[in-house]
């Protein structure tokens, strides 16, 4: 049960943290196609590190409640 906590700490720390870049991205006056493929990069990369997190494939640091 513990780890299942830790694993949602850090979803949610990641989707918190992917939100403000995305955010960011988006104040940054930037012309469309940089923006739309800064955008793109953005989500793959945090696609990328969710399925690596869910599923083990890198070990990324999880947060600890401890």
């Amino acid at each position: 049960m513990e780890s299942l906590v830790s694993l949602l700490v850090t979803v949610i720390v990641m989707g918190l943290v992917a939100y403000l870049l995305y955010w960011l991205v988006g104040q940054i006056p930037l012309p469309a196609p940089f923006a739309v493929v800064a955008k793109v990069l953005l989500a793959l990369f945090v696609v990328i590190m969710l399925l690596s997190l869910l599923f083990g494939w890198a070990p990324i640091p999880r947060l600890h409640m401890r």
